[in-house]
């Protein structure tokens, strides 16, 4: 029992330091903000579903510009980025960020 207690005691003392309190800015996670991308760059997105994502890139303050068959070109106004986003199966098959004039 001692063995089994000093072992929890250990376990809980190591993780603890993992609790450290701060968040990084690469893991911000203010309300209402997705838990990938950011408002210049949506290529984490590529894979995602296109379905539930769409709103994730209107929360990071991009609008959507013109669809031409399945791409679509994203731009955001506050920052100048633009992506390209092509869906295919339902999921965000390619996503390139571009020059803001390609938008």
């Amino acid at each position: 029992m001692k063995k089994l207690t000093a072992l929890i005691v250990m376990a809980l003392t190591g993780l603890s330091g993992c609790a450290g309190g701060e968040v990084s800015d690469s893991m911000d996670m203010s309300p209402g903000q997705p838990t990938v991308g950011s408002s210049t760059d949506l290529r984490s997105f590529e894979g995602a579903r296109a379905g539930q994502s769409e709103m994730g890139i209107q929360s990071l303050g991009y609008q959507l510009i013109r669809t031409q068959g399945l791409t679509a070109y994203w731009f955001n106004p506050a920052t100048g980025a633009c992506a390209e986003i092509v869906t295919a199966d339902g999921r965000y098959s390619s996503v390139r960020m571009l020059p803001a004039e390609d938008c």
